[in-house]
């Protein structure tokens, strides 16, 4: 009976290999093709699938490194599934066409851009998800820019850039609560301590997004205002009740109510809304409503192709990158891939810039990689973690990095879980908007200038950095 083949660890130079096949694959397939990131990610699965079992790995293995990573998004994958009925219902309830109507009013079409981002980063702020920012807010204000005639990528990506600020600085974030958990930092010192990287790239943003996109709506985009405003209103259910949404949604963040749960309840409200407001409303459609989608029925071709969307059937897209990316990196984590390729750039880093910079690359080519926004935090948070102590560098500094370079970039990933949803939900391609999204390209630059110069760089005592030295382990520091 032949022997089977006996698993050997993992080197660099076959680490690195696998890892840029990888990334030539995927990138070549989006960016050069233009396909959709589900077949080159199913490739590369079936190339590291390849390479595991000529290195001797048995089905097992590999089943259970599937198993593993997808494990990890169970939650995030059902939460995309109610955001799709949630769009839905906030069409049909006239929730989203409210918060058109009342926008086209209150912000002005000169200041336009500049002003989604503000809304979208101070609601983001009280409310701490930036998919629940896009999936709502973000609708109805990129519709308003569609009527003005703006461009859809600029529009994008002040929604989006407003939408990671706010739950970046949010205590109620999961992704900011996880980057201070894996670096071991208190959170509201971690949130106070991401300011010196985020407050000059939210600035910066804004003055950018002023200078491009004022007066950008065409003189035609403003004669369309008043048509699509009189659209909505004969077509839709328009009062301040609408707002009662969105008010639960923050009253829910505050009181730290979990995402399904206030997600649930919203979709109830909204429901409960349309057979107030439309008493004629049948189960079945209302049923196919949150299945397949609102379908607008407006006579207007612009306000029909804006309020046309939602769905559970909207997410699968998403859902199936999700199941995807989170396989591949179960995958890659399974067989020590990525951290075989980090651990010894760590080892040779003595500088703090430099150190700083490897981590945001880290988090960036963990984003380019997997495509998973969660694990672009813990794997470069492990891997820098010794590292970031023996340099004498606090928690805070790492936890900051994680965010930077991490937490803001999968946004701009074709193939990323966020990126994918928010290019799903806006009908903007990734690529597209992604030289918009100032927010995300900024913050990991003025993290590295802090690595650098030293500004805002926090540091441990020196007692603690001996400490750290002699006591801290990789394996201690995750989450």
């Amino acid at each position: 009976m032949k022997q089977a083949k006996q698993w050997q660890p993992v080197k660099l130079g076959e680490a690195l290999i696998v890892l840029l096949l990888m990334l030539v694959i995927m990138g070549t397939g989006v960016i050069k093709f233009g396909l959709s990131p589900q077949t080159p990610v199913m490739l590369v699965i079936a190339l590291v699938i390849l390479w595991a079992r000529v290195r001797g790995a048995d089905w097992e293995k590999i089943h259970g490194g599937i198993i593993d990573g997808i494990k990890t998004g169970i939650i995030p994958i059902f939460i995309f599934i109610l955001i799709g009925a949630l769009i839905s219902v906030w069409i049909q309830a006239g929730i989203i066409p409210s918060m058109m109507v009342v926008g086209f009013h209150l912000i002005s079409a000169k200041w336009f851009v500049p002003s989604v981002f503000l809304v979208c980063a101070i609601i983001g702020s009280s409310i701490g998800s930036a998919f629940t920012i896009i999936s709502t807010v973000g609708i109805a204000l990129f519709g308003m820019g569609a009527t003005m005639g703006m461009n859809p990528a600029l529009v994008a990506g002040a929604i989006i850039s407003g939408a990671i600020f706010g739950d970046k600085t949010s205590p109620l974030s999961d992704s900011t609560n996880l980057a201070s958990a894996v670096a071991e930092a208190d959170l509201f010192s971690h949130i106070r301590n991401l300011m010196w990287s985020t407050i000059p790239a939210f600035l910066v943003s804004l003055v950018i997004y002023a200078v491009i996109g004022t007066g950008a709506a065409s003189d035609n985009g403003m004669s369309k205002i008043a048509t699509t405003v009189n659209t909505l209103q004969t077509h839709f259910t328009i009062s301040w009740w609408a707002a009662l949404p969105l008010v639960i949604m923050v009253v829910c963040a505050v009181m730290k109510v979990p995402a399904i749960a206030t997600l649930f309840l919203n979709i109830g409200v909204a429901i409960v809304m349309i057979f107030v407001e439309q008493p004629k409303t049948s189960l079945s459609g209302l049923a196919t409503t949150i299945e397949s989608g609102f379908v607008s029925k407006t006579g207007n071709a612009s306000v029909d192709a804006l309020l046309s969307r939602g769905g559970v059937s909207s997410m699968m897209g998403t859902v199936s990158l999700i199941i995807l990316t989170l396989s591949l990196g179960g995958l890659l984590m399974k067989f020590d891939l990525i951290q075989t390729a980090m651990t010894p750039l760590v080892n040779h880093l003595t500088k703090s810039g430099s150190l700083v910079t490897a981590a945001i690359l880290g988090g960036i080519g963990v984003n380019i990689f997997v495509g998973e926004q969660y694990l672009s935090v813990i794997l470069p948070g492990k891997a820098f973690k010794q590292a970031f102590n023996q340099r004498g560098l606090a928690n805070l500094a790492l936890s900051r990095v994680l965010e930077d370079g991490g937490t803001v970039i999968n946004y701009l990933i074709p193939w990323g879980v966020a990126g994918a949803f928010a290019a799903n939900t806006l009908g903007v391609s990734t690529l597209a908007y992604l030289p918009f999204c100032f927010f995300s390209l900024l913050s990991p630059i003025f993290s590295i200038i802090s690595g650098f110069t030293g500004i805002g760089l926090k540091r441990q005592a020196p007692a603690a950095a001996t400490n750290a030295t002699t006591a801290v382990t990789p394996e201690a520091s995750g989450r």
